[in-house]
């Protein structure tokens, strides 16, 4: 945080104090430490003439970009709209560090449901045929394949549904989504990654995290 002023550390500890106890996987000074990367990356944007109102789509998928290496536009997408729960187009402090929390160290009911919403396209609580076919063409997208790769992934939406559509409606609900990952764990990102690798992760924190308390 060496870029913020007194003052705005000031700010930053109390409102830290108050967020770890309303986070389950982050201690007091680790919450402060997410928060002055925050501050930090909105002090960069407001250097570039942008408003600082939060974290907008674009400065967020630039950090899920660098820190995390997600390059896939619709999962970034979707990890927004995730982390953005009141809908208003940016990532606040308090929406940040409990995003973190989940995409971070999140249990597996917690990443369960988080990776749904992420898949979750336009919110309607399910997974249809069509999302699932526009995650998985992405994903695909670029490998070599003699043959036409839309057929090919509709033929891997059908073996997905299969396998996760437990009761048989065409789509998946949550239900259906959870009870599959939880009879195979390796199904939770069935549709694109949308989760840090353990490497990443752990590159992320010590950076983080080891440089506060530095002047």
């Amino acid at each position: 945080m060496a870029h913020i002023s007194l003052l705005k550390r000031k700010a930053i500890h109390a409102l830290a104090e108050t967020l770890s106890k309303q986070v389950e996987h982050f201690n007091e000074t680790e919450v402060e430490a997410l928060i002055g990367l925050y501050h930090e990356t909105l002090g960069e944007s407001a250097a570039q003439g942008g408003a600082v109102t939060g974290l907008d789509r674009n400065r967020f998928r630039m950090l899920l970009y660098h820190m995390f290496g997600m390059t896939d536009d619709m999962i970034m997408a979707g990890v927004f709209r995730t982390f953005d729960k009141d809908n208003d187009k940016f990532v606040n402090e308090k929406e940040w560090v409990k995003g973190l929390s989940v995409f971070l160290r999140g249990t597996l009911d917690e990443r369960i449901k988080y990776c749904f919403n992420v898949y979750d396209l336009n919110n309607d609580g399910y997974l249809s045929k069509e999302k699932m076919f526009n995650f998985l063409k992405d994903s695909l997208l670029g490998q070599p394949s003699e043959e036409d790769p839309d057929e090919g992934v509709k033929e891997l939406v059908e073996m997905t549904l299969k396998k996760m559509d437990h009761d048989h409606d065409g789509r998946l609900s949550f239900d259906d989504f959870k009870k599959a990952v939880k009879e195979e764990n390796l199904l939770l990102e069935a549709f694109g990654t949308c989760l840090p690798d353990t490497t990443s992760i752990e590159k992320f924190e010590h950076q983080v995290f080891q440089k506060q308390g530095k002047p």
